[in-house]
C-alpha cells in the first residue's frame, strides 16, 4: 500500500469517527430523546454528590469495555477526585464465574460491595452481555443513585433502555464503539475538572468590552 493511499484511509477513518462522535445518541431512563450534554451533566453532578456522601463510582465491562472500566475507575479515582472501582479482578471473575455462572460476575460483587448512594458506570459495545445487564439489575436493587449506560451496534439494544442516561454510539465496528465510549468518558470528567475553563474566561473581557 502506498504512503498516499495509507493517508487517504486514514482521513477517512479519521472523518467517521468524527462523524460518529456527533451522532452520538442520548436517552433518559424513560426513553425520552436528550442531549448528550444534559446525560453527562446529570452523571457528573450524581458521581460527585455520591463521592461527598461516602458513596462510589462502580464501572462494568467486558473486554475492550473492561479496559475502558479499569481505565476511568484510575482516573475518576486519581484525577477527579471521586472514590471509584472496577470489578475486574481475576479471582473475583473466575471465582463467581465458576460458582454462578459468568452473567453474575459484576451483579454479585455488586451485591457484596454496593450500597445505596453509588453510581455505576455500565459498558457493553453490543448492548446485550448478560452480565452487564445483570449488574444494572442489581444496581438497581441495591439503591443506585444514578446508572449510566454506554452501548453501540444496534438502536434497539436492551442496555441503552435501563440507564437514568444512556449514550449509544451507532456503529457496530468495535473500534469505533470503544474509542467513543472512552472519549465521552474521559469528556464526563475532563469537562468536570475544568478544562477549556481558562479559554472561556478569557473571552469574558473582549465581550464585556464590546457592551454599553
Amino acid at each position: 500500500m502506498s504512503d498516499t493511499t495509507m493517508h487517504d484511509r486514514i482521513d477517512h477513518y479519521h472523518s467517521t469517527l468524527r462523524n460518529l462522535a456527533a451522532a452520538v445518541e442520548a436517552t433518559d431512563r424513560s426513553g425520552d430523546v436528550v442531549s448528550v450534554a444534559t446525560v453527562l451533566g446529570r452523571f457528573i453532578a450524581s458521581a460527585r454528590a455520591a463521592h461527598d456522601d461516602g458513596a462510589k463510582l462502580m464501572f462494568v465491562g467486558n473486554g475492550g469495555s473492561a479496559g475502558i472500566a479499569s481505565h476511568m475507575a484510575i482516573d475518576y479515582s486519581k484525577n477527579g477526585g471521586m472514590r471509584s472501582l472496577a470489578f475486574n479482578d481475576g479471582a473475583a471473575l473466575t471465582c463467581l464465574g465458576n460458582d454462578l455462572g459468568y452473567e453474575n460476575v459484576f451483579a454479585r460483587q455488586i451485591e457484596m460491595h454496593g450500597r445505596p448512594g453509588d453510581v455505576l458506570i455500565a459498558i457493553s459495545s453490543s448492548g446485550r452481555s448478560p452480565n452487564i445487564l445483570s449488574a444494572v439489575e442489581a444496581a438497581r436493587r441495591i439503591g443506585a443513585a444514578f446508572i449510566l449506560t454506554l452501548s453501540g451496534f444496534t438502536p434497539d439494544n436492551p442496555l441503552r433502555a435501563t440507564g437514568d442516561g444512556n449514550l449509544y454510539a451507532p456503529s457496530d465496528q468495535y473500534g469505533f464503539v470503544e474509542i467513543l465510549h472512552l472519549t465521552l468518558c474521559h469528556a464526563a470528567l475532563d469537562l468536570s475538572m475544568g478544562w477549556g475553563v481558562p479559554a472561556l474566561e478569557a473571552a469574558e473581557p473582549a465581550i464585556q468590552r464590546t457592551e454599553p
